[in-house]
């Protein structure tokens, strides 16, 4: 039976990213286990009582963070109380803007940003409820219009 799912990122500098995690996200480390020579084997975020587990890269093992050329397969979405406010927030720590804030057709006001170590974030709140026969109706409208 599973009990927990958390989200394990692999980054170039953990060090920097749990600074701009705390200071993009309001993000607060739990712990963290570090090498001699400075290198984090594992570190523990609280996000608002959620973990985000995280770690230096371990090219020796195969474990690299994502590179610049690609895109990450992965995207974290984080769900706020005012994506607005937090998408600034991650800018002003030096996220990049993939996607601005807006109104999306699922029922959430939301934009994408990029940290700087290469993880995408979607960020969003929700602006409305419906069901989801509602959520596919639109979907196969949006979908439709952008020539799908």
């Amino acid at each position: 039976m599973i009990k927990e799912l958390f989200a394990y990122l692999c980054v170039s500098d953990a060090g920097a990213a749990i600074d701009f995690y705390r200071r993009a996200f309001g993000a607060t480390e739990k712990f963290r286990l570090t090498e001699p020579g400075g290198r984090i084997g594992h570190a523990e975020l609280d996000f608002g009582g959620v973990t985000l587990m995280l770690s230096d890269e371990y090219p020796e093992y195969g474990i690299h963070g994502p590179r610049a050329a690609q895109s990450p397969p992965v995207t974290i979405h984080l769900h706020v109380d005012d994506a607005d406010e937090v998408v600034a927030g991650a800018l002003a720590a030096g996220a990049s803007l993939e996607r601005p804030v807006q109104d999306e057709f699922y029922g959430e006001r939301g934009g994408v940003v990029r940290d700087p170590f290469g993880h995408r974030w979607n960020i969003g709140h929700s602006i409305e409820e419906m069901s989801p026969e509602e959520m596919q109706r639109r979907y196969t409208a949006f979908m439709q219009g952008q020539g799908a």
